[in-house]
């Protein structure tokens, strides 16, 4: 099993840093010690102007079959039925994939204290494989699939088939491909890495057992690529032998990171939907006007349902007025509206997203989706997405559903909310509850200036979510009606505000009143 890489260089800039950058001196001959052979690095040629680094894997195929029977730990299905006959010892694998990371450690995490200042910069390298496996089963394997995985990285590639034998043409071509990878600037770090992953896709089986620990090794050789790279599904499938629990979990993981990067956030800032410990805090019982909110252990729920039971009851009214049937909760959480939405009858289709795959998780089950009836649980789509991106999944409702959303994202996200959900998605009607920032002096808890919820990024005083509401609703031709829900205090409100969009169209169709009331109380702030 070889592999070679090859860099150009000059005298003020020396090919033969490659030997720095793999902690590899040029003129050894080094041997290492693997779980299944010996591998060798030499360099067939180190000058200034060239300089080439090949990595030899001498696969013991006794060693194979002691550590590695059929299917179970430690083993793969193909030595069960070719014990000692196989392409293991000769065609880049998995096996060679740990074998770089064995020998090539430091150089994949991009390490180099001699000289600090190379594994940062980019280089033309090229990279040779004389015999790959390219396994498509099913999924389009051979230089196709070398192509598909290499060249949205950047990499030129070059690919033949090897035929099963020269001497007889006639009998076509084997599943081994000859690849050379070809890139004018890339980091070495970044080539190696890529390697690790894709030469188990390319093979599509492993020689060692699959364990949930693969998760984390796949993502952190893909980060910075793979979360992006148009093939990441079947790269996910293949890595992970196709378990596809496993898969699930990476793939929720790597969209995580995508929407992550592109917020320009950390991972733990976007999936934080769920919380390591329920907060039960005074806010889901506000006291009557004129009194300060009670704890909510000292509230009887029989006498007074919890600020949250009302904020549902306020949607459902909003959304039974639309005459909806197919609604589409943005933000869903942990799904309490979904489970009161799949209470009544009339709402047929009901697709609840959300960018935390914790609160998904915490929604299906909460919901037992896997314990209801087919026909019932055929009413519910669960799905990750970020609210702030267009998304063909959201389209063709009748209505959608922000409750308690917007107040969690950071204000300069809101018109790319406002475009994807007004815009794009274009529902017939919208419902927006926010909390009243006014009335946050009502609650006793609560010091003064303080939001409600350590991930609000902002909280609107009703002349400030009017505001807002009547520009989208000017913006994208929908008419706005103003709520209140939960008690309303006469000096600062009701706790929470809700604001129902409806298609100016549709509205004018129905009742000709594209007017926008005064919220109850007759205070327009």
């Amino acid at each position: 099993m070889f592999m070679s890489i090859s860099t150009t260089g000059s005298a003020e800039s020396p090919a033969t840093d490659l030997g720095f950058l793999l902690h590899k001196h040029p003129g050894k001959l080094q041997r290492f010690t693997t779980s299944h052979g010996e591998a060798h690095v030499f360099y067939p040629e180190a000058g200034d102007e060239l300089c080439t680094a090949a990595l030899l894997l001498d696969v013991d195929p006794i060693a194979l079959v002691r550590k590695g029977r059929g299917k179970g730990r430690g083993g793969s299905p193909d030595f069960a039925l070719a014990q000692y006959v196989n392409d293991r010892p000769y065609a880049a694998s998995s096996l060679l994939a740990v074998a770089l990371r064995t020998v090539f450690r430091s150089a994949m995490k991009g390490e180099c204290r001699a000289r600090p200042e190379l594994p940062g910069s980019a280089r033309a390298l090229r990279i040779a494989l004389p015999a790959v496996p390219a396994n498509g089963a099913g999924e389009g394997g051979g230089p196709a699939m070398m192509a598909r995985l290499f060249e949205p990285l950047g990499w030129r590639v070059e690919a033949v088939a090897v035929p099963l034998d020269e001497a007889f043409p006639e009998w076509g071509e084997s599943r081994y491909v000859r690849i050379e990878l070809a890139a004018e600037s890339v980091r070495l770090s970044d080539a190696l890495q890529q390697l690790y992953v894709l030469l188990p896709v390319l093979d599509g089986a492993k020689h060692y057992w699959v364990a949930p620990d693969e998760v984390d090794k796949l993502l952190a050789a893909g980060e910075g690529w793979l979360a992006d790279h148009p093939e990441r599904a079947l790269i996910t499938r293949r890595y992970l032998s196709r378990r596809w629990s496993l898969t699930r979990t990476a793939m929720e993981r790597l969209e995580l990171a995508r929407l992550a990067e592109a917020d320009d956030r950390e991972v733990e800032e976007i999936d934080n939907a769920v919380a390591d410990e329920p907060d039960e805090t005074a806010q889901e019982h506000p006291a009557a006007p004129g009194t300060k909110a009670a704890p909510e252990h000292a509230a009887d729920p029989e006498k007074q349902p919890s600020l949250a039971e009302q904020r549902r009851a306020a949607i459902l009214t909003a959304l039974r007025e639309t005459g909806a049937t197919k609604v589409a909760d943005l933000g869903c959480g942990q799904g309490e509206l979904i489970g009161a939405l799949l209470k009544d009858a009339r709402f047929t289709g009901i697709l609840g997203v959300d960018v935390s795959v914790r609160a998904l998780r915490v929604a299906a089950r909460k919901l037992r989706l896997e314990r209801l009836p087919e026909r019932q649980a055929a009413r519910v789509t669960l799905a990750q997405g970020a609210l702030t991106y267009t998304d063909e999944r959201l389209k063709g409702f009748d209505a959608a559903v922000l409750c308690e959303v917007i107040e969690h994202l950071d204000p300069p996200r809101l018109p790319a909310l406002e475009s994807a959900v007004f815009g794009s998605a274009r529902p017939g009607a919208v419902v927006v509850t926010t909390p009243n920032a006014e009335y946050n002096v009502r609650w006793e808890s609560l010091p003064a200036g303080a939001v409600r919820h350590a991930d609000h990024r902002f909280e609107w005083s009703r002349a400030e979510f009017r505001a807002w509401a009547e520009r989208v609703a000017s913006a994208y031709g929908y008419a706005v009606e103003l709520r209140p829900v939960g008690p309303q205090d006469p000096e600062v409100g009701p706790p929470t505000q809700l604001a129902l969009f409806r298609l100016a169209d549709d509205v004018a169709e129905n009742d000709d009143n594209t007017t926008t009331p005064t919220p109850e109380g007759g205070d327009p702030r």
